[in-house]
């Protein structure tokens, strides 16, 4: 049977999934070292844990399946969907839809990151969407994006997210630093409990990078023109506007707050609410879109 090959004026209109792809790696990186991590280590030197061994690794998996990663694969799947046909919302719609689950209260509970069946959800919808990002590669190519107008921009936010990751990159992979520019395993106040400054494991200020990394990656693909596109750009936005809140409030407080240079925390923006924090949110997300726009238009 031969295989029907789409024309060229056809095929330029179907983004290339260089940049899901990637980001699926540097996740796929990511659960590798919270499996080994919380593994090996005992769950009181990691954060509201309580199940030991390969057991506790893969439960800490499954949580980090829901949050943030379901959040990152919505994404994902919007960009793979534009490079697929009509039909295949059919496994896109509900890949979103369950996806979306994770943001419903009490899926995941940052004060038992256990995992439970609910948690079931949402990883089966990132399951999905790594199957249409698979499927949407092989349609539309693996190659990146070409050279977009923001990608310098989108480099030095990259590198300046990297080095404020340093301490979050030694916890996942369940070590301490030495002090110096950064503090990780000086004792510092949490809810009246002296803790490092900078437990071992997961953190949602390194949640918040990776999610900033996402969004700078699949901001680059260039989508069709139309609803899907602006549907993709808003939603790559706010994820990028999230993530960078969180992450400069969690190297705030442990960097600064911690050390003492400081007297001022700034407020946790992990949920949203009618709080001061979530004002900035958005207000970075308008800005980002904007200039996401203007970008698509040149």
């Amino acid at each position: 049977m031969l295989r029907h090959v789409a024309p060229d004026d056809e095929r330029r209109y179907w983004p290339p999934q260089g940049e899901a792809l990637a980001v699926w790696a540097i996740w796929g990186l990511v659960l590798l070292a919270i499996v080994v991590t919380y593994s090996r280590l005992p769950p009181e030197e990691t954060y509201n844990v309580s199940r030991e061994g390969i057991v506790g690794g893969l439960s800490r998996v499954v949580v980090e399946l829901n949050f943030p990663i379901a959040l990152v694969a919505i994404g994902i799947t919007l960009v793979a969907l534009s490079a697929l046909p009509a039909a295949a919302w059919w496994a896109g719609g509900p890949a979103i839809a369950l996806c979306a689950v994770t943001a419903w209260p009490g899926v995941v509970d940052q004060s038992d990151l256990d995992a439970r069946w609910v948690n079931a959800v949402p990883a089966a919808g990132v399951a999905i969407a790594v199957g249409l990002t698979a499927v949407a590669a092989r349609r539309s190519g693996r190659r990146f994006t070409p050279r977009r107008g923001l990608d310098r921009v989108r480099i030095v936010l990259a590198a300046v997210t990297l080095v404020i990751s340093i301490p979050w990159i030694a916890a996942i992979l369940g070590f301490y630093l030495p002090e110096g520019i950064f503090i990780m395993e000086r004792p510092g106040l949490e809810n009246g409990v002296a803790i490092a400054a900078v437990h071992l494991g997961q953190h949602h200020g390194f949640m918040g990078a990776l999610i900033v990394a996402s969004a700078l990656l699949l901001s680059r693909s260039r989508l069709p023109a139309g609803r899907l596109d602006a549907v993709t750009r808003l939603y790559v936005s706010l994820a990028f506007a999230y993530g960078a809140v969180n992450m400069t409030q969690d190297a705030w407080n442990e960097q600064l707050w911690k050390r003492g240079t400081v007297d001022w925390k700034i407020p946790a923006a992990l949920e949203p609410g009618p709080e001061p924090i979530w004002l900035v949110t958005l207000g970075l997300a308008a800005l980002t879109a904007l200039a996401l726009r203007r970008e698509s238009r040149t």
